[in-house]
């Protein structure tokens, strides 16, 4: 296949075959779904509002991109071009709040058509207490986080354009095609496509990791028991049941600030405090020096990367082994050692990355050594231009809308407030995680950060144990 109605096509890039993947398999075809409210309390101009999303959209290549299916299976995907976006309008303003964000997760929760079909959705709203904005539902096949957020900037600094004087039209965004045709010559076999797999392939076979969980070592008794063997490492860590929810607590702002000043002091990165704080808590849980847990990259490192839209995001374990009488700045530097290591090689496919462990390890299907998985997302939903002097007293809000269904045990998703502080977002099955355990793992993440910010020289022993 070489065109579908008349646009060419193109096949799936490896961030996108993983998400496809979860998809296939998943009897909650929604899994994908990723659901965003933002409104800020100031009455927008319903015209100007339509038109500065009209052109975000006609400006954002990804948003466009359809799939296609050939006779024998393969899936490809195509900019649809000539499309009129649809865009809803909905009055939430005499609702209770409450019954608002209802209605919401119930549109996060309902799937798109796959082929041939639009994967966005867009609806104006009006909220209580006169708060006026948008919700987008997206599928991940065409976005991740930061290209929604970049969405949605685009979309208010072309409003504020309009109605605001003085304010300049924001920077065009990059082409999505573009970056694809970049992606997949890259994985068609290049130089240094080999040099990440060789990187991948050699950690691989370094040596066997080990499962730890939140819950601790039970699981993985349970699975030695099963398979009759006591040194069995790697447990089958799915469920049937991918009901999920979402759990979100807050860090204030003061306290996310002590944070970001000792990672700028340390010149280490907040997702680097963040694994630690997450390993250390594993480490304590398990009685296990050795932790592996599921990080994710954004892949945004040039201009082109960060303004082309799409999905980029590639997710693989991340492994440290570090004993209780390092320090905490020692433990850190590990992380950050190794995080530059695979920032280096991050294009690999993660698909063939698990193909390849579970072959050289012969793992059962969904035998893993990770219980949860950690994303870190620093762009702030904030206007880069002379907009937000303009707006500063304004309150805005943001907020995440569950889909209802999750492929993975646990995973955080660790984001900046609009108005300050870090919000720390557990989507998690419903069915394997509790929401007690959630406030747990919350409290203790915390605990073990502080403790450690407050004096880097103390032990990773005595700050598990002082926890």
């Amino acid at each position: 296949m070489k065109t579908r109605k008349g646009n060419k096509v193109y096949q799936l890039t490896s961030a996108q075959k993983l998400h496809y993947y979860s998809m296939k398999y998943c009897p909650k075809k929604q899994v994908l779904n990723i659901g965003t409210g933002m409104t800020i309390q100031v009455e927008l101009e319903r015209d100007k509002l339509e038109e500065s999303i009209r052109e975000a959209i006609a400006r954002c290549e990804c948003l466009r991109v359809q799939f296609t299916e050939d006779k024998e299976g393969n899936v490809y995907q195509y900019v649809a071009k000539d499309q009129e976006p649809v865009i809803r309008h909905f009055d939430f303003g005499h609702w209770k709040e409450e019954d608002a964000h209802d209605l919401m997760t119930e549109w996060t929760s309902t799937p798109f058509e796959l082929y041939d079909s639009p994967m966005y959705e867009i609806v104006m709203i009006r909220m209580p207490e006169d708060f006026y904005g948008l919700y987008v539902k997206v599928n991940h096949l065409i976005m991740d986080a930061q290209a929604l957020i970049a969405f949605m900037k685009d979309v208010m600094e072309i409003y504020s354009g309009k109605v605001l004087q003085d304010i300049p039209f924001p920077k065009d965004m990059s082409s999505y095609v573009k970056q694809l045709e970049k992606d997949l010559a890259y994985e068609a076999g290049s130089n240094s496509s080999q040099k990440d797999r060789e990187f991948f392939q050699n950690l691989i076979a370094s040596s066997e990791p080990i499962f730890t969980d939140i819950y601790g070592t039970a699981k993985l008794e349970a699975e030695r028991k099963r398979t009759g063997n006591p040194n069995q490492r790697a447990v089958i860590n799915t469920s049937d049941n991918v009901d999920a929810n979402l759990a979100s607590f807050y860090l204030e702002e003061d306290a996310a600030n002590d944070l970001m000043k000792f990672c700028e002091e340390q010149h280490v990165s907040l997702t680097c405090l963040l694994l630690m704080g997450l390993r250390t808590y594993l480490q304590k849980e398990n009685g296990i020096d050795d932790v592996s847990i599921s990080t994710t990259i954004a892949r945004r490192a040039t201009l082109m990367e960060k303004r082309c839209g799409g999905t980029r995001i590639h997710s693989f374990p991340f492994r440290t082994i570090v004993s209780r009488e390092d320090t905490f700045l020692e433990a850190l530097y590990k992380i950050r050692d190794m995080q530059n290591q695979y920032f280096r090689h991050a294009n690999y496919s993660p698909a063939e990355y698990y193909a390849y462990r579970k072959q050289y390890y012969n793992l059962e299907n969904g035998q893993t050594y990770e219980p949860l998985a950690l994303t870190y997302q620093p762009v702030l939903m904030k206007y880069s231009n002379e907009a937000m002097d303009k707006m500063d007293d304004i309150q805005y809000n943001v907020r995440r809308y569950t889909n209802g269904a999750c492929a993975h045990t646990l995973y955080l998703t660790v984001s900046h407030r609009p108005m300050g502080g870090l919000d720390f977002c557990f989507e998690h099955q419903t069915g394997v995680v509790t929401y007690e355990k959630l406030q747990e793992v919350y409290f203790y993440l915390c605990r073990i950060m502080f403790h450690g910010i407050e004096d880097c020289s103390r032990t990773v022993g005595e700050i598990i144990d002082w926890s």
